[in-house]
């Protein structure tokens, strides 16, 4: 075993609230790690390499029980099994297709190169590839795992992270109120807009409603979103859903 830690990782795509997350998260004391590594975690050494690349900017805190770690891409692998950890905590969160992927095309429109996700096709394209490959992990892996939508950080914060915090066995719940960190906003860590770095969940709605998405590529969004949900819901252990 590469160390004494335990594991979080989230498993969810872009623009689905996982850096309000992590920070929620890595904001509670028994947690260190709040943003994405960019890590395949397909043997113990990639463990190593977890912590060695989460104390370049950050200490690990005295005390803390677990080290956590978000996956959004098909490029990084979880392959839990060739880890050897004594503990690992899945958690899944989906997303609504529409309010998504404009999100998706908005962030990437507003970069200063030419990205791939700025259009509205390429966006749907990752989101399909990213639920479908969710699902299908979900379906094989031998370990428990919750499931959340994931507009509930945002909407029903008060009923997911009790919840949340009961299913990580955390001596104290988990809080609204998160801290700002050394990668808070930067680059490649997770959102980088100035609403991550308010310290509590902002509640504010965006108006997306120029981006326009092709009907037939929302339309297969709806259905691989509904088939995929639905199949990750009937294998979680446990799921907190919208009412």
């Amino acid at each position: 075993m590469a160390d004494n830690y335990s594991r979080i990782f989230l498993l969810s795509h872009m623009r689905a609230f996982t850096s309000l997350a992590g920070h929620i998260l890595g904001s509670h004391p028994q947690i260190n790690g709040y943003y994405e590594m960019h890590v395949s975690y397909d043997d113990a050494h990639s463990l190593n390499r977890q912590i060695d690349l989460y104390r370049e900017h950050d200490e690990l805190k005295p005390g803390g029980r677990y080290l956590f770690d978000k996956l959004l891409h098909n490029d990084y692998a979880l392959q839990l099994e060739r880890l050897n950890i004594p503990d690992v905590k899945i958690l899944i969160a989906l997303r609504e297709p529409e309010h998504t992927i404009k999100s998706i095309v908005n962030l990437f429109a507003q970069k200063k190169i030419d990205d791939l996700y700025a259009s509205p096709v390429e966006a749907t394209r990752y989101y399909v590839d990213r639920l479908k490959w969710l699902a299908d992990f979900c379906r094989h892996v031998d370990y428990r795992y919750f499931y959340f939508d994931a507009e509930m950080l945002k909407d029903e914060s008060d009923i997911l992270l009790p919840r949340l915090s009961q299913w990580l066995e955390l001596d104290t719940p988990l809080s609204e109120c998160y801290g700002v960190f050394s990668q808070t906003g930067k680059d490649r860590k997770g959102d980088s807009s100035e609403n991550i770095r308010g310290g509590k969940i902002n509640r504010m709605v965006h108006d997306y409603s120029a981006i326009s998405i092709p009907d037939e590529q929302l339309k297969m969004a709806r259905q691989v979103y509904r088939y995929s949900r639905e199949a990750i819901i009937r294998g979680a252990a446990e799921s907190v859903l919208l009412k």
